[in-house]
């Protein structure tokens, strides 16, 4: 047994946010039935290079564990499926524009009359209320909008997007705690009723500024960028070695700075009133760090990390993909794996990084060729071959 069997998601997401909440589901053992338009599908399936065959790798990569219907809502026999399908289903997750189900009268107001305990997600940029509720979202315009950017990148350059689609994804991890977070509320209080959760990608967002939002708050002045480099820690950021490789130095405390002072065999700078303790080293960030990046420049990343290690502060090289899916640590945790796929023989995948002592999850399913699944899922609720032959043929499927 998984952690999550026995409930039943139907996914109406496409892009990211979506799917990401619906492959956490997925991973820990829900069925997820995947609906997306005939002929077309998820927007991401055409979203690249790199393609592999004829799969995009975006899709791919947030697509397992799911089976797919294709339902064409503008059909009222397609409406219909879906309205049978919600009887027996725990959870609802979309993310179409504000207002777009209500139209389809597919809304939560309408789901819950058929199944009281049905749990409606809806993903939006910006929540299903206020002035910009109707506004366009994607990922990169949620960072900047967020503050997220005005943080990021070197304090003497441009504002930066992260390298992944952060607000995306975490909207999406967001989005599955609340779904379980719901269905746990419902079982504990037996009382079979549902409810329905905004999330927005803004709130999402806004929500991970943490110590940022409070600095702010604290002074009333907006941070600035920092680069590599931590607003409250220091020495706390990257520095560039010998080989042109980046070491990662974290000294989060006094007892890692004596650490740290002690491995770089450097007693004056723990002697040094101007570093005596994590306030006064920020205040001469200007004098430490310049002085720190002269030393690290004399030897490659491999041997500062060795040195540093040998005394337990944290650091680390700044991999880049190549060397992470090479990592022993990372192959040990089964975190790069390979699975079957229909047409292109096995594709790589990610694992999964929650690791259950009893339920563990598991990567049962390849991501689904579009409309894979419509004759198995189709049956199960009652159709016969002929009659979903029909719906081929008048384009409800």
């Amino acid at each position: 047994m998984k952690a999550l069997e026995g409930i039943r998601v139907l996914d109406l997401t496409r892009a990211l946010a979506g799917p990401y909440c619906t492959l956490m589901l997925g991973d820990y053992g829900a069925d997820v039935i995947k609906i997306e338009i005939p002929g077309s599908g998820d927007d991401t399936r055409k979203w690249g290079p790199p393609f592999v065959g004829d799969e995009s790798a975006y899709f791919l990569s947030i697509n397992r564990n799911k089976r797919s219907l294709t339902l064409n809502f503008k059909e009222e026999k397609a409406r219909d499926i879906f309205l049978k399908l919600v009887k027996d289903a725990d959870v609802v997750v979309e993310n179409f524009t504000p207002g777009v189900m209500d139209r389809f009268g597919l809304g939560y107001d309408a789901l819950k009359e058929i199944n009281p305990g049905i749990v409606v997600c809806s993903i939006s940029g910006f929540g299903q209320t206020g002035p910009y509720r109707t506004r366009p979202a994607y990922d990169q315009i949620m960072q900047g909008i967020s503050g997220l950017m005005s943080i990021t990148g070197e304090h003497d350059g441009d504002p930066q997007k992260v390298g992944i689609a952060v607000a995306d994804i975490g909207a999406g991890m967001w989005a599955a705690f609340a779904v379980m977070a719901a269905i746990h509320e419902r079982t504990d209080k037996g009382n079979d009723q549902g409810q329905y959760i905004d999330i927005s990608m803004m709130d999402a967002q806004v929500a991970w500024l943490t110590y940022q939002a409070a600095n702010f708050f604290a002074t009333g002045t907006a941070p600035k960028r920092l680069g590599a480099a931590h607003p409250n820690l220091v020495p706390y950021q990257a520095f560039m070695c010998q080989d042109n490789k980046y070491l990662n130095l974290a000294v989060g405390s006094e007892r890692i700075w004596e650490r740290f002072c002690d491995g770089m065999e450097m007693p004056e700078l723990r002697e040094n009133p101007d570093y005596t303790t994590n306030v006064e080293r920020a205040q001469n960030r200007a004098k430490i760090v310049p002085h720190l990046q002269d030393i690290f420049i004399k030897q490659p990343v491999a041997y500062w990390v060795e040195k540093l290690q040998a005394v337990s502060v944290p650091c680390g090289p700044i991999n880049d993909l190549a060397d992470v899916f090479a990592d022993p640590q990372l192959l040990s945790r089964d975190m790069f794996q390979e699975i079957p796929h229909p047409t292109l023989g096995t594709v790589k995948q990610l694992g999964l990084p929650i690791k259950f002592s009893r339920t563990p999850g598991g990567l049962d399913r390849p991501p689904p060729l579009l409309g894979e699944h419509n004759n198995e899922v189709l049956r199960e609720i009652g159709f016969s071959s002929s009659e979903i032959e029909e719906l081929k043929v008048s384009e409800v499927i």
